[in-house]
């Protein structure tokens, strides 16, 4: 027997329970009993709601049949042609006076009159000798009743015929609390009219003690579940204080490690693209001392000309050097007023142009539409977006003799320009034109290159730039695709809506 018990103890030892689990146990008891509880309450009220209101209309109408039966016997009490004393007549007048009144006298019933033909209108009478000369005398012109009774004449037009013709009780219940009761009056077997009342009889406050008293104990019983909980989480915070403690000294201890992480990626990062462009700065200034040796009187004027150029990129190279993410006016600003086309026109002259081999390795054809727009972009920032696509098609083409061609278009109709840079070369290999699941083609991701394992140290971040600096920078996109006659061609969408 104690083996038996210590493996069923074993068998529960198995589970590990902790508080959340216990909360969520209490939590879905609480939900339940909430739930069954509301449904409860839901459909109890329903329950005594109509309750009350069939209630309240049986109510109203048997006060209005017992009132038409009284006026009935009283008529009936007296025939037609029988001699009446004055003291006959008073007394009559009077019971009809005190039927009409007790009934008003009533806490639930606002209006009461007897609902007759008078030639070819129908009128009201509450007031008990009107009601004695119209039975025993055959008054012809009733005189106005006491009270404006136009709206249970209104309703008893509506449903005369069908009344006259089936002589049952008809009730028009307004709201919820209304009833307009039309009881046939019918004399001596003869259909007169109707006596009318109006009743708002009024039962909710039994409704509201009822449910009440059942808000009482739901709200007793969740209180008590409450304040269990309560005492629970009181007592087991002490035991796990000391766990949360450790957990938040983790965090931080993450936390801290977490940003020495990012702080030494965006260092990694500054340094590569420092590396990538410093060969590119040396190119520049062996143009300008070049440029500085063959200086002459006669092309001072365009060697001042290129040198200034050369050396406002070397200045952007530099301030790059300074910033991890340079501030967004020192790239896109409105006091920036670059022309696209004469960018592209200095980079292939006076850049591609100058090396020594250019005439038996790659060629340049530019196709410039002379009305693109003006951009508010830094015009060397459109240096370093252009320059590593050209030396892209350069080095990655594959062909003896490379052809770019550099074309710019203007479409006036979707308000924007377009940059295309093609080469006749072998095209890009399909994996790099393949998109991750944010979108991006792997060919502008980080260390994407075709070069061989060795040359890929310092390789794949010639198109990563430009495509961050078109896109996160200039407000641009960038696209790279294959051409159908060989060769690939990256186009830049340059939108002229908002200021851009």
């Amino acid at each position: 027997m104690k083996t038996r018990r210590q493996k069923i103890f074993a068998s529960f030892r198995k589970y590990h329970f902790e508080i959340r689990h216990l909360t969520v146990l209490f939590m879905v008891l609480i939900v339940f009993q909430v739930i069954v509880s509301f449904v409860h309450k839901l459909s109890t009220q329903k329950f005594l709601v109509k309750t009350q209101e069939w209630y309240q209309q049986d109510s109203a109408e048997r006060l209005a049949n017992l009132t038409t039966t009284s006026l009935e016997l009283l008529l009936e009490a007296k025939s037609p042609g029988q001699i009446a004393t004055e003291t006959d007549v008073r007394r009559i007048v009077q019971d009809f006076n005190i039927i009409f009144s007790q009934q008003l006298l009533h806490q639930n019933v606002q209006e009461i009159c007897l609902l007759v033909a008078n030639d070819s209108s129908i009128s009201a009478i509450d007031d008990g000798r009107v009601l004695y000369l119209y039975a025993f005398e055959n008054l012809k012109h009733i005189p106005p009743p006491q009270m404006d009774h136009s709206a249970a004449l209104a309703l008893y037009r509506e449903i005369k015929d069908s009344l006259s013709t089936s002589e049952h009780i008809k009730t028009i219940v307004e709201g919820k609390q209304t009833f307009h009761v039309f009881v046939p009056f019918v004399p001596r077997g003869e259909y007169v009219g109707a006596m009318y009342m109006r009743n708002t009889p009024d039962f909710s406050f039994m409704t509201r003690e009822m449910i009440s008293s059942y808000d009482e104990i739901a709200i007793t019983y969740a209180a008590l579940i409450l304040f269990g909980l309560l005492a629970m989480y009181y007592i087991s915070s002490y035991t796990v204080k000391e766990r949360n403690e450790t957990q938040a000294l983790l965090f931080e201890e993450q936390t801290r490690h977490m940003a020495e992480q990012i702080k030494h990626q965006n260092e990694m990062m500054f340094t590569k693209r420092i590396y990538h462009t410093h060969h590119k700065a040396e190119k520049v200034m062996g143009f300008i001392k070049e440029d500085a040796r063959n200086l002459s009187a006669g092309t001072i004027e365009a060697i001042k000309y290129r040198i200034e150029k050369y050396s406002n990129f070397i200045a952007r190279v530099i301030y790059d050097m300074k910033w991890y993410d340079p501030p967004l006016q020192t790239v896109r600003s409105s006091m920036f007023r670059t022309n696209v086309n004469d960018v592209i026109e200095f980079l292939v002259k006076n850049v591609f142009l100058r090396v020594s081999s250019s005439s038996s390795e790659f060629e340049f054809v530019t196709d410039l539409d002379t009305s693109v727009p003006i951009v508010p972009i830094n015009e060397y920032v459109v240096w370093e977006v252009l320059e590593p696509l050209m030396q892209n098609a350069i080095e990655h083409a594959g062909t003896q003799h490379v052809v770019i061609i550099v074309r710019t278009q203007y479409d006036p109709v979707l308000c924007q320009s377009t940059i295309r840079i093609e080469d006749n070369g072998k095209g890009l290999e399909p994996w790099l034109l393949e998109s991750e699941g944010h979108g991006m083609k792997k060919i502008f991701q980080e260390h994407s290159s075709t070069k061989a394992v060795t040359m890929k140290k310092h390789s794949g971040y010639g198109c990563y730039i430009a495509y961050e600096i078109t896109t996160q920078r200039c407000g641009w996109k960038m696209d790279a695709e294959n051409l159908p006659s060989g060769g690939c061609v990256f186009t830049i969408t340059i939108p002229h809506g908002n200021g851009s």
